[in-house]
């Protein structure tokens, strides 16, 4: 199993001011158009083992927990959260039409997406890997994809990582990540690749356990942030102070160690991370 040596914590930052509990639903607690009154809409992914799963009425994972830890933050209590499935491709569309008030959901920070969303944090780094099955040796890394095939998200900034630089690879995209399991199991596709924390979750897994292993270093960095309304500076100046304070609590690297430490990962340089300041 692919581990790496957590970074060393930096020294702590300043404690944070105390937030205010924030409980009108509008833009500085909930998203404006969002749920309205004492309720948070979190947006997160529904099928990502150790970071963002949904089972039946549970929900769990490490985005999981620290939205509910923001969110606690915000003054509203894990019942008054309501989350909503995030897909990659959506994730803008969300945030822009007060579908959800925050994401929470591996989303990467980039220039791109802040054309149209602002982001707090980031909470976490991670980087791009590839999930291969057990038994193939061929794909040691980025650097021995060249006529494989590979399967990623739309809308993911793997999916165009592939796109932009691996022009040999055969790039196949679904919905979500869990699609593109049984196509590597059955030998229709060489390769998943996307952040190593989400490939970390799934190799994990009980009815996978054996059947598939992570290959080669990561070969991006991904900052992990939250998505949050366009130019909303106040509510990313109190989601940042929040993880700030998860950080500096414990409560951050605790919530590491319960949802992907089972997987043999530890986090990689950069974390935990300092969050941005908000622009």
């Amino acid at each position: 199993m692919f581990t790496r040596r957590i970074g060393a914590i930096g020294a702590a930052a300043a404690l944070a001011l105390g937030l205010a509990a924030c409980g009108s639903g509008n833009g500085s607690g909930g998203g404006e158009g969002g749920s309205g009154g004492d309720k948070i809409t979190i947006g997160i992914k529904f099928d990502q083992p150790g970071l963002g799963l949904r089972e039946g009425s549970d929900y769990k994972g490490f985005d999981v927990e620290v939205a509910k830890y923001v969110a606690k933050e915000l003054g509203y209590d894990e019942g008054d959260i309501e989350w909503k499935e995030s897909p990659s491709a959506q994730r803008e569309t969300l945030i822009e039409t007060g579908q959800v008030d925050l994401i929470f959901a591996t989303y990467s920070i980039t220039d791109s997406r802040k054309e149209r969303v602002s982001f707090a944090g980031p909470y976490f780094i991670a980087g791009q890997g590839l999930l291969v099955r057990a038994d193939d040796d061929s794909i040691t890394g980025k650097d021995t994809l060249d006529g494989k095939k590979l399967c990623s998200v739309t809308g993911s900034t793997p999916a165009q990582k592939i796109k932009d630089e691996y022009p040999g690879v055969q790039l196949q995209e679904f919905g979500t990540y869990s699609e593109c399991l049984p196509a590597l199991l059955s030998g229709g596709i060489d390769a998943i690749t996307t952040d190593d924390t989400i490939l970390a979750g799934f190799a994990a897994q009980d009815q996978y356990a054996g059947k598939l292993k992570l290959a080669g270093e990561p070969f991006t960095t991904e900052n992990y942030g939250v998505g949050l309304k366009k130019g909303d500076t106040e509510l990313c100046g109190k989601v940042n102070d929040a993880i700030t304070k998860m950080i500096n609590d414990g409560a951050w690297e605790k919530a590491v160690q319960d949802t992907l430490g089972p997987a043999d990962y530890t986090p990689g340089p950069g974390n935990p991370p300092t969050p941005d300041a908000c622009s």
